[in-house]
């Protein structure tokens, strides 16, 4: 039982740090609540800064993908037991992220600055749309089991764990990644454009680009009705053709 309890409390520390890392990257992507963000006077040379923010985004987006992948899950819990596998990933991915918000280095510079007043409230209703929709999404999809909770909730009440069933609700009729759309909104609605906001808006939306079909051709081959939804609903642009 204390076993059991320990996971359980691991998996809820786990979480706590991915949820304080969430908020803090609304406010670090959008400029507001928080000591450091995006933006901000350069104070060293551009190459430089522009290559460790860069290698920050790199070592996340590294992360993130290769601890997702079947073949890496399958060698790590050979080492962190399987309850705790989902949580661990979880807990990387915020330290990546948390390394990311302390190292980053703003860039200086300006590539657009919307001055209208309705225009800036509508990107900010946007900003906070992108925002919401990804959250949504992963409620829609069982947050508890995306972020690890689920698993060490199992293990302490002593049931095993099921896969979860795979189905298309709300949004995900619409687009088969809402989640990565809510991030896309996140990212590119702003005001104020900086060179840095547009350097990580830009390689964050590659690295989505790419990290899709990976994450595709994990759901294929784990759920075989994915292939068929995969033709019948675009990718990230509503109401458009298969993308």
């Amino acid at each position: 039982m204390i076993k059991r309890i320990a996971f359980f409390a691991y998996g809820v520390v786990c979480y706590a740090i991915f949820f304080g890392t969430f908020l803090y990257a609304i406010g670090f992507i959008g400029g507001f609540g928080v000591p450091r963000t995006l933006d901000g006077e350069r104070s060293g040379p551009l190459p430089a800064a522009v290559a460790i923010d860069a290698g920050l985004l790199a070592l996340f987006a590294l992360q993130h993908s290769i601890m997702a992948r079947d073949w890496f899950k399958e060698a790590w819990t050979r080492i962190v037991p399987k309850p705790l596998e989902r949580s661990t990933y979880v807990l990387f991915s915020s330290a990546a992220l948390i390394l990311l918000f302390w190292q980053w280095r703003p860039l200086g510079g300006v590539i657009w600055s919307v001055e209208n007043d309705t225009a800036r409230i509508a990107l900010r209703a946007l900003f906070a749309f992108g925002w919401a929709l990804l959250l949504l999404s992963t409620f829609l999809i069982n947050h508890f089991d995306l972020f690890g909770l689920r698993q060490v909730w199992l293990f302490l009440t002593g049931k095993p764990y099921t896969s979860l069933r795979f189905a298309t609700p709300g949004p995900y009729k619409v687009v088969r990644h809402p989640l990565y759309v809510g991030w896309l909104f996140a990212f590119w609605m702003t005001p104020v454009m900086s060179s840095a906001h547009l350097l990580f808006a830009a390689l964050a939306t590659g690295y989505i680009l790419v990290a899709i079909q990976f994450e595709e051709r994990d759901l294929v081959r784990h759920h075989g009705e994915y292939a068929d939804y995969r033709k019948r609903v675009p990718m990230l642009v509503p109401f458009t053709k298969r993308s």
